[in-house]
């Protein structure tokens, strides 16, 4: 499998951060990415998903530096008396590119169910986002098991879309649940195995053409050299809130194209 042009590095920010925290960060996430030749020169699409009371200045700190923005949720309606919610003709108003949608954290804490889940992946696409949708296996298994699951939940979260035939690009992101907050992500070798199979089920589907397989779940630096062309990027949490770390991700996708930076890996 050939290493696509470009790799994809999400960041959420969850709740960790307050909101001059959050604008904060983003101002230096700012200054690396507008000097940083993996984003500079391409090679690196960037995203981050600040809390929703900081989309709006976070948009206007990163604008023109290539860092598009987005939101950790979003509502599966479009408007009406839903006290609340946000939803995603609204994101996209204010300048949102991204909706995350099934987080294994909205999954157990929020009940959001595969009905829930598709709702809002045909939310999204219908609002002109590209869903970041988060699939992964509960309990350590073994990778054809964990494929064969995570290849379902993709196909269950398109139906509403498929239907209504609004399928499009999306960002799917492996977040196995087990590896959420754990010391150590899966294996290389699992997760080449898994993304290899969501991919080709992807490739398969004309109107998903230009959708990328990241993986997330105790993402951080070391780990993009370590996976193969089958991995699209990463989707990263707490391991990008110092932007040193997110800087060395960015010298690591340079490293995966032949051209690492100086004082790089």
């Amino acid at each position: 499998m050939p290493r696509p042009a470009s790799v994809t590095i999400g960041v959420s920010l969850k709740m960790y951060f307050g909101h001059h925290e959050t604008l904060n960060w983003c101002r230096r996430i700012a200054d690396i990415a507008d000097r940083h030749p993996a984003v500079t020169g391409g090679l690196a699409e960037v995203f981050v998903l600040p809390s929703f009371p900081t989309l709006v200045p976070a948009a206007g700190l990163l604008a023109g530096t290539g860092v598009r923005v987005g939101a950790q949720d979003l509502c599966a309606q479009d408007t009406g008396a839903y006290t609340g919610e946000v939803s995603g003709a609204q994101l996209k108003e204010i300048g949102c590119g991204y909706a995350e949608v099934g987080h294994a954290e909205r999954r157990r804490l929020f009940h959001e169910d595969e009905a829930v889940v598709a709702a809002k992946t045909a939310a999204a696409l219908r609002g002109g986002l590209t869903p970041v949708l988060c699939v992964g296996e509960p309990e350590r298994t073994d990778a054809a098991q964990a494929a064969a699951r995570c290849v379902a939940e993709v196909e269950s979260a398109l139906a509403d879309a498929e239907r209504a035939g609004t399928l499009g690009p999306l960002v799917v992101a492996y977040e196995p649940q087990w590896a959420i907050g754990a010391p150590e992500p899966a294996s290389p070798e699992h997760i080449r195995a898994v993304c290899a199979a969501l991919a080709a089920w992807l490739a398969g589907r004309g109107p998903l053409a230009g959708s990328r397989v990241v993986y997330g779940g105790s993402a951080g630096p070391g780990l993009l050299t370590r996976l193969g062309p089958e991995v699209g990027g990463l989707f990263l949490g707490r391991f990008a809130h110092d932007p040193a770390a997110f800087e060395q991700i960015l010298d690591e996708a340079m490293a995966l194209h032949g051209t690492p930076v100086a004082g790089g890996v």
